[in-house]
């Protein structure tokens, strides 16, 4: 990696730093922090959101025909993202442990918490659980991917890449032919490594 590629990866880092400083400043605000893994509201806060919560009856009656008429397209979604959960999940299981490298923890990227906002009806709890599984199974599914591609081609396009996953960055140029005979297994062994807890 270049000077010029570091320093904006470290820049990146310091960045999101400071975004996480501002998100728990904005936590604080709204009443709730984490402990433990768990959230916790200040007291009064989720008496407050039960107040806010709109019923179902009124909910659908605010509903337009396309949203409930797409409701079913959209929830069909839920058999291939099954599918694709379980088989990445089969896959790292088997091809990672054969190529000596830590599994993507399918925990960090599926996280289902929002059911438990009291401000939320039943169908709005349903709706952001579904959007948090299938956004979730998405991201686990891309981190296995770039695991895969940096064990097996840590290239980098000659097209421009919308939104690369962050492994990208440190990949090897395109037509770096040296490089790629000389380094790929150093990116091998680089997955390798434990991986620092967050």
């Amino acid at each position: 990696m270049t000077a010029r590629l570091e320093a904006l990866a470290h820049e990146i880092v310091r960045l999101q730093g400071e975004l996480d400083r501002e998100i728990e400043k904005r936590r604080t605000t709204l009443g709730w922090r984490l402990r433990a893994g768990l959230v916790e509201f200040e007291e009064g806060v989720v008496t407050e959101h039960r107040r806010l919560r709109q019923g179902v009856g009124r909910f659908l009656g605010r509903s337009s025909f396309a949203h409930v008429a797409t409701a079913p397209v959209i929830y069909s979604l839920i058999i291939p993202l099954v599918l694709i959960d379980v088989w990445v999940s089969l896959y790292q299981a088997i091809c990672f442990r054969a190529w000596r490298i830590p599994r993507a923890p399918r925990s960090q990227y599926v996280v289902l918490d929002r059911g438990r906002l009291a401000y939320l009806n039943g169908i709005e709890i349903v709706n952001c659980v579904f959007c948090e599984y299938a956004n979730g199974v998405v991201a686990y599914v891309r981190e296995v991917a770039s695991r895969t591609e940096q064990y097996w081609c840590p290239i980098k396009h000659a097209l421009r890449v919308s939104d690369p996953h962050e492994r990208y960055a440190r990949f090897l140029e395109y037509g770096d032919a040296e490089g790629y005979r000389a380094r790929l297994e150093a990116f091998r062994e680089a997955l390798r490594a434990p991986v620092p807890e967050a």
